[in-house]
């Protein structure tokens, strides 16, 4: 069993304040972020961001959006078809039913089209300071090594990380195991040899890589 409390100490040392790595001034910018960040990196999402939160600055402009104009002006994301219509129609529920305001619950969040557990758990965390973890394929990979979570399924290790974790440290803990699945423990060239929970991790390759 991993000591997850051990984990943590030593995960928080080496980031000790972690955050998203999304540009955002408000909840309804880092909504749209987290929205294109799906398959893409955050680099590329706030170059994009940069000068789409110029020109739409509230749920009612990107609601009032040209589908195939916005579409162009997303394109360098990725999957932008499927982006557009999700940010389009998510603020058109945001206008119609939540007055505009992007709502601080996770229940209200999932309502919203193209916002599904990760992402309402990034705009919890990140934009109004409620623990939250968000389980991206970092977080999903990076807990079953080190032996925190034994599932592919994102719902379950959010559930298994959330039972091993305090609760006040859920969003910093997240946002360190995303760093440290970006910097050393990748998919497929994992740099075991200088990780600092080499000793905890449970990861029966991790000696290969060491």
């Amino acid at each position: 069993m991993a000591d997850a409390k051990k984990i943590v100490n030593i995960l928080l040392k080496k980031y000790p304040s972690p955050q998203t790595a999304l540009n955002f001034k408000n909840p309804l910018e880092l909504l749209v972020a987290t929205i294109l960040s799906a398959q893409c990196t955050d680099s590329r999402v706030n170059l994009v961001a940069l000068r789409l939160f110029q020109k739409y600055k509230t749920a009612a402009d990107f609601a009032q959006a040209d589908l195939k104009e916005f579409e162009e002006e997303i394109k360098p994301t990725g999957f932008y078809r499927n982006k557009a219509r999700a940010i389009i129609n998510c603020c058109r529920m945001l206008c119609k039913e939540y007055d505009s305001v992007v709502p601080s619950t996770l229940d209200e969040l999932v309502r919203l089209p193209g916002v599904g557990r990760k992402t309402a758990n990034v705009i919890l965390g990140s934009a109004f300071g409620r623990p939250a973890i968000a389980v991206d394929t970092h977080v999903l990979r990076v807990s079953n090594r080190l032996g925190l979570a034994h599932s592919k399924n994102p719902d379950k290790v959010e559930a298994e990380l959330n039972q091993q974790i305090e609760q006040g440290k859920w969003t910093k803990v997240n946002h360190a195991l995303i760093l440290h699945g970006r910097e050393t423990c990748g998919a497929r060239r994992p740099k075991c040899g200088s990780c600092v929970i080499f000793e905890e991790c449970k990861w029966p390759s991790k000696t290969e890589y060491a």
